[in-house]
C-alpha cells in the first residue's frame, strides 16, 4: 500500500513532489479528478521527468498507484497505510477538495500531516479551516510548503513519445512549516523544516512575485512570450532593478535582515527568471490578473509594504500600471479586467480592483507611471 499519498496528478504533483517521493523510495498513490488522467498513469506505469540542464538528473517514474476522486473506497484505502499527504491541486480547488481530504483523514489510523503545494496565500490554512468545519474532530497537522520549482509541459516530440512527460526545473528544495506539523515528517530529502516559515513565506512572496509579476506584465506590453526573454530585456530591467531595491530595503527592515544578504536573495529570483533553459511561457506567469492586482497580492500588496518603511514604490508602481493593461482573450480575468478597465478607466480599476483610493500617493504614483508607459508607447 502507498506510504504517501498525492492529491492531485498535475505538472507539480508528477514531476515534484512524485520524482522526491520516488527518489527516497516511497511508494505512493495520486488522487486525481481527471478520469483520463489517472487512466494514463495507470496504464502506462510511468512517466518520465526531464530535469533541464542536467540530463543525468531525468528520470522515469515508476511504482506508483492512481485512483479517481469519484471512488472514495479506494481513496480511504490508500489512506490506511499511508504517512503524509500532499496536495497539488491549484489553490482555487482546495475547498472542492476538503471532503476527500476529510474522508482520507477518517479512513487514516494516525495523525497525519497534510502539506499543502500551491501557489495559492495561506492554502494549509483555508484546507485545514475547510476540512475542519466537516469533520471537526479530526486531527491532521496542515503545513504550507513553498513549490519553488518550475514545471512546463515538454514539447510535441517529448509528448508524442510519453503524454505524461514533465519538463521541470533543476530545483530540489521544498521547505515546509515545521511549526504546523502534529507529527514527524516521513524522511524525505529535499523537504526542508522552516521554523520562521512566516517570515520566510514573506520575503520569498515579496521578492520572487512582485519581480515576477514586473517581468510578465511589462513583458506581455512588449510583446514577450517567454519570461525569460522579457527578465534580459534591457527596458524591462531599470524597473525591475527598482522593485528588487524596494522590497529589498523593507524586507531589511522588517526582519532586520542585512542588506547585501537580502540583495544576494533577490539575485537567486533574477537567476530563475532569466533561466533560459526553462522556457517558461508569460501568459502562465501573467495569468489571473484581477487576483495578481488585488490589494494584498503580489504587485499592490508589495507597494503597501515598502511604503510602510518610508519607501517610495517607483518600480512597483510601473509593474501597476502595465498589470492594469495586461490583455488575454483566452483569460476569463484577463477579459474581466480589460471590462472594468473599458468601463471606469484605470483610476476606477485602481480602486475597485487594487483598493487604491484617489488621494493616495501610490494612485498617484500609479498613474504617473501609466503616462511614462503611454509614452513610450509600450501601452497603445
Amino acid at each position: 500500500m502507498p506510504k504517501a499519498v498525492i492529491f492531485g496528478a498535475g505538472k507539480i504533483a508528477r514531476g515534484f513532489i512524485g520524482q522526491l517521493l520516488f527518489d527516497a523510495g516511497i511508494s505512493f498513490a495520486f488522487v486525481e479528478k481527471n478520469a483520463e488522467l489517472v487512466r494514463l498513469l495507470n496504464g502506462r506505469g510511468g512517466y518520465q521527468v526531464n530535469v533541464l540542464g542536467a540530463p543525468e538528473k531525468s528520470e522515469r517514474i515508476t511504482g506508483y498507484a492512481a485512483i479517481c476522486t469519484d471512488d472514495p473506497d479506494a481513496v480511504a484505502a490508500a489512506a490506511q497505510d499511508t504517512e503524509i499527504i500532499f496536495t497539488a491541486v491549484g489553490g482555487k480547488n482546495l475547498d472542492a477538495l476538503a471532503p476527500i481530504i476529510a474522508h482520507a483523514l477518517r479512513a487514516a489510523p494516525r495523525a497525519l500531516n497534510v502539506i499543502t503545494c500551491e501557489n495559492w496565500k495561506h492554502p494549509a490554512a483555508q484546507l485545514a479551516r475547510e476540512v475542519k468545519r466537516i469533520a471537526p474532530d479530526l486531527k491532521a497537522g496542515f503545513a504550507e510548503a513553498v513549490v519553488m520549482r518550475s514545471a512546463i509541459e515538454p514539447n510535441a516530440e517529448q509528448l508524442a513519445l510519453d503524454p505524461l512527460a514533465v519538463n521541470v526545473q533543476d530545483y530540489w528544495n521544498l521547505p515546509v512549516d515545521a511549526g504546523a506539523l502534529i507529527a514527524p515528517l516521513i524522511n524525505v530529502p529535499g523537504l526542508t523544516l522552516v521554523n520562521d516559515f512566516a517570515g520566510f513565506l514573506e520575503r520569498k512572496f515579496y521578492t520572487y512575485n512582485a519581480a515576477n509579476g514586473t517581468v510578465s506584465y511589462l513583458g506581455a506590453l512588449l510583446g514577450h512570450t517567454v519570461l525569460a526573454d522579457a527578465a534580459w530585456d534591457a527596458r524591462i530591467e531599470p524597473a525591475l532593478e527598482q522593485v528588487y531595491d524596494e522590497t529589498g530595503r523593507a524586507l531589511s527592515q522588517k526582519y532586520g535582515i542585512p542588506l547585501e544578504e537580502q540583495r544576494a536573495f533577490a539575485n537567486t529570483s533574477r537567476a530563475k527568471l532569466r533561466d533560459r533553459i526553462i522556457a517558461d511561457n508569460i501568459e502562465r506567469n501573467a495569468r489571473d490578473p484581477m487576483r495578481k492586482l488585488g490589494p494584498d497580492d503580489r504587485l499592490v500588496g508589495s507597494a503597501r509594504l515598502v511604503e510602510q518603511y518610508g519607501i517610495v514604490p517607483e518600480g512597483l508602481a510601473t509593474a501597476i500600471a502595465a498589470a492594469l493593461y495586461y490583455e488575454n482573450p483566452d483569460d476569463p480575468s484577463a477579459v474581466e479586467l480589460q471590462r472594468i478597465r473599458s468601463e471606469v478607466g484605470s483610476e476606477g480599476a485602481l480602486e475597485r480592483i487594487c483598493k487604491i483610493q484617489p488621494g493616495e500617493r501610490l494612485y498617484r504614483l500609479v498613474l504617473e507611471k501609466q503616462a511614462m508607459l503611454e509614452e513610450k508607447e509600450w501601452i497603445r
